[in-house]
């Protein structure tokens, strides 16, 4: 990849991630420093909330000297949206290294979202050397087993998953985890409207780094009934997106560093992008969930 490929690819990293559910569809677009209009502000009956990932609060390295500064700058971003978002959710590797400084940070942090709620699924880097417990100790309330949990809100019901504690090559759910997932949608509708989060992709995107889930079909296969699924990941740090059926894939951006496409390199490593070669890259990624349908629109990102 040449390095304006490179600084081109990266250059959403640093971004909050908005979405919007109407009338039982996601629709998604990046849309830059742009906002929703006045009349979609003053919705009282769409559901909104934003997806943030990969903080990576303590990371340390040229890819980003500053990683507490770009995640600050992603927050303040969410409070400047002209609507409160119904939820926030954090897909995962919160911290660097799973320290409990690292984890009051993010806390504090996290604490100056305005929403009407902040919720975290963990990944891998939320649990160096611990098994999780200290990600369970500071985020784990009201969860299950190592973290996972549901709640409705607005006619949509929302499943958080973890499938970063058991790692060999890929992501893992594990039995008690694909039965939490067959219990909790057995009384559901066909047509409830399902979000799904994890840090890991739930699709096998690369499996040759890591980038999938072993036992991800199984837990897809009680979720295929519905007319509308929408799994939403971090981990590659990247924007992607795939649909199989009726159920459709968003990888999430960082707001700390770039990670290569898949596949571009031997491993998937920071990138040290060339300094002065992106513009402030703080996008939005709104998602509108109509009648089954999902749309899609990624406005390029524009270089310095």
């Amino acid at each position: 990849m040449t390095r304006r490929q490179l600084a081109r690819h990266g250059a959403w990293f640093g971004a909050a991630v908005a979405l919007s559910v109407v009338g039982g569809e996601v629709i998604s677009s990046v849309v830059g420093g742009t906002t929703p209009s006045a009349a979609a502000a003053d919705d009282t009956v769409t559901l909104r909330f934003v997806q943030l990932s990969d903080s990576h609060l303590g990371f340390t390295g040229t890819a980003n000297p500053d990683v507490t500064g770009s995640f600050s700058r992603a927050i303040d971003q969410v409070n400047a949206l002209p609507y409160r978002p119904d939820f926030v959710m954090h897909t995962g590797d919160l911290t660097h290294l799973s320290t409990a400084a690292q984890f009051d940070q993010v806390k504090q942090m996290l604490g100056g979202v305005r929403a009407g709620g902040v919720h975290t699924v963990p990944g891998e880097h939320d649990s160096v050397g611990d098994h999780g417990r200290g990600y369970l100790a500071t985020f784990g309330a009201g969860s299950a087993g190592d973290g996972w949990y549901s709640f409705d809100i607005k006619g949509v019901h929302v499943i958080a998953l973890v499938n970063t504690l058991s790692l060999e090559q890929l992501g893992h759910l594990g039995p008690a985890q694909l039965d939490f997932v067959r219990r909790d949608v057995a009384g559901l509708s066909s047509d409830t409207p399902i979000i799904v989060f994890s840090h890991i992709p739930l699709f096998a995107m690369y499996p040759a780094w890591g980038w999938g889930t072993d036992d991800a079909t199984q837990a897809l296969s009680h979720l295929r009934r519905f007319s509308s699924v929408t799994c939403l990941n971090g981990h590659v740090h990247q924007l992607f997106t795939k649909t199989e059926g009726t159920v459709t894939f968003h990888s999430a951006t960082t707001t700390a560093y770039p990670l290569p496409r898949p596949g571009v390199g031997p491993a998937p490593t920071p990138q040290t992008l060339p300094a002065g070669r992106l513009r402030a890259a703080l996008g939005i990624r709104e998602v509108s969930h109509v009648q089954g349908r999902t749309a899609l629109a990624i406005k390029d990102s524009v270089l310095a």
